[in-house]
């Protein structure tokens, strides 16, 4: 797996790398010679733009893992309606496909909770198989036989079932869709770079400040690896449709909204 799905393990070497290229420079300074004071404007200008587009960076990457956070939740959202909305089209089917049908959806909702809700990367090769197994049972379910006429409701419960099938592509397709590696060693270069000007740029006696910055950038680079990955962090997606979904099937009476 990537070191960016384990946001935790990313803050820990980000900031380690980070203050090591500070150092650096405050070495570099030190072998080399301070900057004397009609250099340090032209210094502070350099320092400025890469502080600059660095910034710039984190921003971007950030309304990048921000996006791919909210696709996840719509079709998240719209798994939920396309199984609630085939259930209640499995009244139009007649016994005992209908009551088939139905079985197999509640089997199918609780492998697709189980896909948002389990941290556990090796559980998820059983999901994927299970889910699999009953999506195959359910297109058999709602496949017209060859002596069976095609009629308007059969082609509305089999669009129904193919929109449920599709949900869950869409679902897996939203998952894979990570910010890319090149674009985090590009963002994490930039920032090496900075820190490494801040600690050739800094004063004597100034090392304690030498910190601030890595600290700040590897909790940016945190809260971004966090959004991003999908499993790996604290800001997750919640199946909170599906659940709900979940509960309405099994009431007694059922009554799911659109």
């Amino acid at each position: 797996m990537s070191l960016m799905s384990y946001p935790l393990v990313l803050l820990l070497l980000c900031l380690a790398l980070l203050y090591f290229a500070a150092q650096v420079g405050d070495r570099c300074r030190e072998r080399i010679g301070a900057l004397r004071e009609e250099q340090r404007a032209d210094f502070d200008v350099v320092l400025g733009a890469m502080l600059t587009l660095l910034g710039l960076l984190i921003a971007f990457m950030f309304s990048m893992g921000v996006s791919r956070y909210d696709l996840r939740k719509s079709y998240e959202e719209a798994e939920a309606n396309a199984i609630g909305t085939e259930y209640l089209r499995a009244d139009l089917v007649t016994e005992p496909d209908a009551s088939l049908i139905r079985e197999l959806l509640r089997r199918y909702l609780d492998q697709r909770v189980m896909f948002y809700t389990t941290r556990d990367r090796a559980r998820l090769d059983a999901i994927a198989e299970a889910t699999s197994k009953i999506e195959r049972e359910l297109w058999v379910s709602v496949r017209p036989k060859p002596e069976t006429q095609v009629t308007p409701v059969t082609s509305l419960v089999v669009s129904g079932m193919n929109d449920v099938l599709n949900s869950e592509g869409y679902t897996q397709a939203a998952w894979r869709n990570r910010i890319p590696v090149s674009a985090w060693a590009l963002m994490l270069s930039i920032a090496a770079c900075c820190n490494v000007l801040i600690g050739y740029g800094s004063r004597a006696g100034g090392r304690r400040l030498l910190l601030i910055v890595p600290i700040a950038v590897s909790i940016a680079f945190f809260l971004i690896s966090d959004v991003d990955s999908p499993r790996g962090g604290a800001i997750r997606v919640a199946p909170i449709n599906l659940l709900s979904v979940a509960d309405s099937v099994r009431a007694p009476a059922l009554q799911v909204t659109h």
